[in-house]
């Protein structure tokens, strides 16, 4: 059998290893890519600490790959050979349980996970069922689209459904994986853009990826320096602190919503007095394969890119620590 590079975790707690393999073939309704890029994103870390349920190893990790399709299974219409592609988090819904039934894929009872259902994209070649797999825009390479299947999707889809409407005030918490992206899609879909952090450090980052205002919470709370600037009708909740993300919703204006799409490891804590006003507090998942393709399409015809620093394969493990580490400006990702 034909081999191919991998970088697998053999075990819980495990490393990353660079391995070969062997090339897999695809079963019906499943499709062949031959990776190109692949995104590393602080979710892969799933994998190493064995922490999804029915997590089996060895897993080769990867959601956010981009390359092309080389070979089809059976009952495949929609995809052929040479057909550049991409994959997320969302890896595969059953078409047969009620969420599916209801076209609610995200909420499948046997969703699959790209890189933890199955092997993901830290391999040359990835197997994917085809309802998994979304077209990529000419415009953008690979290596671009990876993280915005992941990161962008999430920010992107959380914005243009959050029910906010051009001219409107939204602000977005934290620049970084991302917020970064976040400012982009804010700017570019007609909103008042506010980018929060905390230090001055990264106004002027801020300023360039489209934000209108910018409020350095070293200098003044988030929520006294959105109240300066008339309140936020939203608020985009990116970075992962807990205590920050509360600190927004004093700044919202009434019947403003915080919108989170971090994930803080602590509770967030918010008075119901803080509320009264008819303030809400929802999340967003990222979405299912078609919503992959409109985030492309709109990044692509509107100039929206993450900003990466690009690893081999075989240095996965050093690129994750360095995400870990938050030295990363803004998405790693595994260039085969």
């Amino acid at each position: 059998m034909a081999k191919m590079r991998a970088v697998q975790v053999s075990r819980p707690q495990g490393a990353f290893e660079p391995v070969e393999k062997e090339i897999p073939e695809p079963g019906p309704r499943q499709v062949r890519i031959r990776v190109e890029a692949c995104g590393v994103c602080h979710s892969d870390l799933v994998v190493k600490g064995g922490w999804y349920p029915g997590l089996t190893y060895p897993r080769v990790p990867g959601h956010e790959l981009a390359g092309k399709i080389d070979a089809v299974g059976a009952g495949v219409t929609m995809f052929k050979p040479g057909d550049r592609v991409g994959v997320g988090w969302h890896g595969g819904h059953c078409f047969e349980c009620e969420s599916c039934r209801r076209g609610d894929f995200l909420n499948c009872v046997r969703a699959k996970v790209t890189g933890v259902s199955f092997d993901g994209g830290y391999a040359e070649y990835a197997v994917v069922p085809s309802e998994a797999v979304a077209h990529l825009p000419e415009a953008l390479s690979a290596v671009e689209a990876g993280p915005l299947l992941c990161a962008g999707i999430t920010t992107y889809n959380a914005l243009r459904r959050s029910g906010a409407t051009a001219g409107q005030t939204v602000a977005v918490q934290g620049i970084g994986g991302l917020g970064h992206l976040g400012i982009q899609y804010a700017a570019k879909m007609g909103f008042r853009t506010v980018a929060l952090s905390s230090g001055s450090d990264k106004e002027a980052l801020a300023r360039q990826l489209g934000a209108h205002e910018y409020v350095d919470t070293k200098k003044t709370t988030a929520a006294e320096g959105l109240q300066k600037l008339g309140g936020a009708d939203l608020v985009l909740a990116t970075a992962p602190h807990a205590q920050a993300i509360a600190d927004t919703v004093k700044g919202l204006k009434p019947r403003g919503k915080l919108l989170v799409v971090a994930a803080p490891m602590e509770p967030i804590a918010i008075s119901a007095g803080a509320m009264f006003s008819g303030k809400t507090v929802t999340v967003w998942p990222s979405g299912t394969s078609i919503d992959w393709e409109d985030t492309l399409a709109f990044s692509a015809l509107t100039g929206v890119r993450a900003r990466i620093e690009t690893f081999k394969l075989e240095e996965a493990e050093a690129a994750m620590t360095k995400v870990l580490q938050n030295q990363i400006r803004f998405r790693a990702v595994l260039v085969l």
